[in-house]
């Protein structure tokens, strides 16, 4: 079994809705974010990947920590992922960019998307108490 180690963010709108994304050629919605590269810190990691993806640029000091989760990983066999979470803050608009095929947005007491990625419905969504209710 083969362990991915990734960074990816809760990025929060100004009505707390939740950015998700998909990767083009996938099903599963996710947080944005990625793999980190040989040498890179969770948040090193999460910093390129949001440019890479949403042409966002967030200080580390905007990244507030959430915690290290692990959970099977949606789109590739045999491989589970463990992932360092963070929580960020939106304050200007994003656009899909890199590999991301769609944006979409999860409300406050909305009902979950059946194609969830596991990390996020099985593990980040309980971690953010009262956000998701």
């Amino acid at each position: 079994m083969t362990t991915l180690h990734i960074a990816a963010a809760c990025l929060l709108d100004p009505n707390d809705r939740l950015l998700l994304v998909r990767k083009r050629g996938t099903h599963a919605l996710m947080l944005p974010g990625g793999k980190r590269e040989p040498g890179e810190s969770p948040v090193q990691a999460l910093q390129r990947e949001l440019e890479e993806e949403l042409h966002l640029r967030l200080e580390a000091a905007t990244l507030t920590p959430l915690g290290r989760f692990q959970a099977p990983a949606a789109n590739e066999a045999d491989t589970w992922v463990q992932a360092d979470i963070f929580i960020a803050r939106l304050h200007q608009p994003v656009e899909a960019a890199a590999e991301l095929e769609e944006l979409a947005w999860l409300a406050p007491g909305e009902p979950l998307p059946d194609n969830l990625a596991p990390l996020l419905r099985d593990q980040v969504l309980k971690a953010l108490p009262g956000l998701l209710a």
